[in-house]
């Protein structure tokens, strides 16, 4: 590439980048700021190009020294500019306005350059001189474009991490929102669990008492009914009894005083038959329970009602994280030297000028490795929940009533033969 043909590809560039940004309107905000950001570093990457490898040369010509003064103003007006454009909003409605400001000054400075600079240049400097600026202006504009490379692959790989952090953010926001539904629900069923094993403990507690008050009605009432007769039989001996005693004692002969009754032993036959009719020793009158009564005894028993409810396990942590391994890979790389050979010629016959100076410059060549590196997805690693089901058989001790019974005949002594 000659010097002429790189000092005009920045220009160009920046020329289309000028119109485009002309086109765009106040609305479309990301696309203006995003061509001028281009821009940007298209004009300033020019600007460095020059000074940094031509104007240093350029000074030590006294025939260009003054175009490198005037160049080195044009770039400090274009620099001022620039930061002005840069420091403005670019939906401000005069943003427009000083980019055409901006364009007319960079056109004069390529057109200067085109016209003066670049001609003084070929005439002060050998083709030596120029090659080497071209060779260093090469390097430093692969420079740049691989740090633009390496820059725009750190931005999408940032975004990439972004979109997977953001992915992985949604996933787990998903997983802990399906989580929390499972757990309503589980507290819900356990809920509707212990709330119809509370509702059955008091169908059967309301049984059982409602059993048991039955049963001590008709206990009660079956006690009373026994008092009751019991009473009536007392009542009926007892005025049996007062009978058989008043008729005795009518039956009696009695003086009508007590000394003479005691004398004669009429007192003490009346006395004895008294005592006799309240002895202390004699048998109570039996009592018997009316037939056709009934005493109902509850016979209750505990049932086993088993509930659910959801426990944390533990928590399964996955953590990505970067390693740095390092790799080996062979390349294949051309080495140009020089050879000088020095040999008869074929014939006697001479071409060419002779007997003058000449002077050959080769220029010897080495391939050296520019490494780069991609990011490319390796595997994905999916992280999710799976529910199973499984029987798990549950031991427990549960109560209930029993009954004894015991009949009489068991209690009852045999008799003694004779």
């Amino acid at each position: 590439m000659t010097l002429r043909s790189l000092m005009q590809a920045g220009p160009a560039k920046a020329d289309e980048l000028f119109k485009r940004l002309a086109d765009t309107s106040d609305n479309a905000l990301k696309t203006r700021e995003r061509l001028f950001l281009e821009l940007k570093s298209e004009l300033e990457q020019h600007v460095e190009l020059e000074e940094q490898h031509l104007f240093p040369i350029l000074r030590k010509q006294a025939e260009t020294k003054e175009l490198v003064a005037a160049a080195i103003r044009d770039n400090k007006d274009l620099r001022a500019k620039l930061g002005e454009l840069d420091a403005l909003p670019k939906n401000d409605g005069t943003f427009l306005a000083k980019l055409m400001g901006l364009q007319k000054a960079f056109r004069e400075h390529a057109r200067d350059e085109k016209r003066e600079l670049l001609p003084a240049v070929q005439r002060a400097l050998s083709d030596e001189q120029v090659q080497g600026v071209v060779g260093k202006m090469e390097s430093t504009l692969a420079e740049a474009d691989q740090a633009r490379h390496d820059h725009a692959e750190e931005k999408r790989a940032a975004a990439r991490l972004e979109r997977e952090e953001r992915d992985q953010a949604e996933l787990r926001a998903q997983q802990e929102a399906e989580s929390e539904q499972e757990r309503q629900e589980a507290t819900r069923r356990a809920h509707e669990t212990a709330r119809e094993s509370t509702e059955a403990a008091a169908q059967v507690t309301q049984a059982a008492v409602e059993t048991i008050a039955k049963g001590t009605r008709e206990v009660a009432r079956t006690v009373t009914e026994g008092a009751q007769h019991v009473t009536n039989r007392v009542l009926r001996t007892t005025g049996e009894a007062a009978g058989r005693t008043a008729a005795v004692a009518s039956a009696v002969p009695s003086t009508g005083f007590f000394f003479w009754d005691m004398m004669l032993g009429m007192a003490g036959a009346q006395s004895n038959r008294a005592v006799a009719t309240r002895e202390p020793n004699a048998p109570a009158p039996a009592s018997r329970q009316p037939r056709g009564n009934e005493e109902v005894v509850p016979l209750a028993e505990e049932v086993l009602v088993i509930g659910k409810r959801t426990v944390s396990t533990g928590t399964t942590r996955i953590r990505r994280y970067v390693v740095e391994t390092p790799v080996e890979q062979p390349v294949s790389l051309m080495r140009e030297r020089v050879v000088v050979e020095r040999r008869r010629p074929a014939t006697n016959k001479f071409t060419g000028e002779a007997l003058t100076e000449l002077t050959i410059e080769v220029v010897e060549t080495d391939e050296v490795p520019v490494v780069t590196k991609g990011v490319q997805l390796r595997e994905e690693v999916v992280v999710r929940t799976e529910r199973t089901e499984h029987v798990q058989t549950v031991r427990e001790t549960v109560r209930q009533d029993a009954v004894e019974i015991e009949h009489a005949d068991a209690r009852r002594p045999a008799h003694a033969r004779g």
